[in-house]
């Protein structure tokens, strides 16, 4: 049951932060102070969350795994947010969702987790996937915006594992610390650019640090503790299919046939490995 809890914790997660794309693309500030500002909004909701709780977390994590998750999380937002100021959206996010594969090989030298036979087969899918997204989806991005993408996907897959290595702890407070984090590195870009503050620009702000990835950490926290790195991974997966549709909703910004194709694979991928671990459970 906690293993379903999980799953379904990192799904709505991943929900929250497909909304990411459209709110970058609206917001009309540097993407270093977009990052910063939501960062700086979510970790003050997720310490108002860290001091409600009960009781302590759990076991401390070791100091390492703590500070290599923290930034390794903030690195990733920093990077995902100038990719979909560089590129398409649509390509940010699902360069980025190479994620798994690195949470993967990382998993299985760091957290000894050996990846199951669905995880494998998965991984191949989504492979798969992004080629047909490199097909053509590529051409319409640039280049810088493109690697900054796929370097966020690897450091992505990365945290995702020391995640899993404190589910003994609270892996929401590594989140927590990676929105402090990613606010201080930004700080002394407001000096350098100073934002436009308007009711729709802070609105904006505080609905993705709020929701976005405020609570899409908690959740995320609560969803590694009990399901292995490469079935976050996996169940997050859902992230790329729906921040292009947010996206062309409200701007009109199309991904590719390729990128559509693709999508589709990676939401049969998910599906598919999701069935099969939960049916190991029950049984």
């Amino acid at each position: 049951m906690a293993s379903k809890h999980g799953q379904l914790a990192v799904f709505l997660c991943a929900v929250l932060w497909s909304t990411s794309g459209l709110f970058i693309k609206l917001l009309d500030w540097h993407p270093i102070l977009i990052a910063g500002s939501r960062s700086l909004v979510a970790g003050c909701f997720m310490l108002v969350l860290a001091r409600r709780r009960k009781s302590p977390g759990g076991r401390k994590p070791h100091p390492f795994v703590f500070w290599a998750g923290g930034v390794s999380y903030a690195a990733t937002m920093i990077l995902f947010v100038i990719a979909n100021k560089l590129t398409a959206s649509a390509n940010a996010i699902l360069l980025q969702y190479s994620a798994p594969v690195w949470a993967a090989v990382f998993g299985w030298g760091l957290a000894k987790e050996r990846p199951r036979a669905e995880h494998w087969a998965a991984l191949v899918i989504v492979m798969a996937a992004l080629v047909l997204f490199f097909k053509d989806g590529l051409s319409g991005g640039a280049l810088l915006g493109d690697l900054l993408a796929v370097l966020s996907g690897i450091l992505f897959g990365i945290n995702s594992v020391f995640m899993r290595m404190n589910k003994d702890g609270e892996p929401a407070d590594i989140m927590m610390a990676s929105h402090f984090l990613t606010a201080a590195f930004a700080l002394p870009f407001c000096f350098l650019y100073t934002p436009v503050l308007t009711l729709s620009s802070t609105a904006a702000v505080f609905f993705m640090g709020i929701f976005q990835i405020g609570l899409s950490s908690v959740l995320f926290g609560y969803g590694v503790k009990h399901i292995s790195a490469v079935q976050a991974m996996l169940t997050a997966m859902i992230e790329p299919v729906l921040n292009p549709v947010w996206v062309l909703l409200v701007t009109g910004e199309k991904p590719s046939v390729s990128a559509l194709a693709g999508g589709c694979l990676i939401i049969g991928a998910v599906a598919a490995s999701s069935a099969v671990s939960a049916r190991r459970i029950i049984s």
